[in-house]
């Protein structure tokens, strides 16, 4: 028993001593208000974050999305496929680099928008921070994502 630490010492096996276990359950708690906001647009949460992009810039290279959503190409693909499968957007080769997929909004992907306007704050109203802890917060996780 002497390799145990000491009720005194920091144990770093601990649960309670993880930072990545609050930013884990703290995330899925968050992103679980998702599903019955999304559920009438048959969308899931990751779906619903490749379209907050693609509404804000239509026609991204894939690689590019990706990289907004820190996805890679093995996650993002079938994503795409299906969304692409429902009608909601299009992927389309360029023609000057074949390599190169771009990924457009049909007109049912971008009449999904004004479908959506509302959730951004029925999640936040749900989110129970100050302003200033919430811009801390959000700097803070950017931070770690660098």
């Amino acid at each position: 028993m002497a390799n145990l630490p000491s009720e005194n010492e920091y144990n770093p096996l601990l649960l309670k001593n993880q930072l990545c276990f609050p930013l884990y359950a703290a995330a899925r708690q968050v992103t679980g208000l998702y599903a019955p906001l999304l559920k009438p647009l048959d969308l899931t949460y990751t779906q619903y974050l490749v379209f907050l992009v693609l509404w804000e810039e239509d026609g991204l290279k894939v690689g590019d999305l990706g990289g907004r959503l820190f996805l890679d190409s093995g996650t993002l693909t079938p994503l795409l496929k299906k969304l692409e499968e429902k009608g909601l957007l299009t992927r389309k080769r360029s023609e000057e680099d074949e390599r190169v997929v771009r990924v457009f909004l049909t007109d049912e992907g971008r009449a999904l928008r004004a479908k959506a306007l509302t959730i951004p704050a029925s999640v936040g109203s749900c989110v129970f921070l100050s302003e200033a802890d919430a811009r801390d917060l959000y700097r803070i996780l950017y931070t770690l994502l660098q």
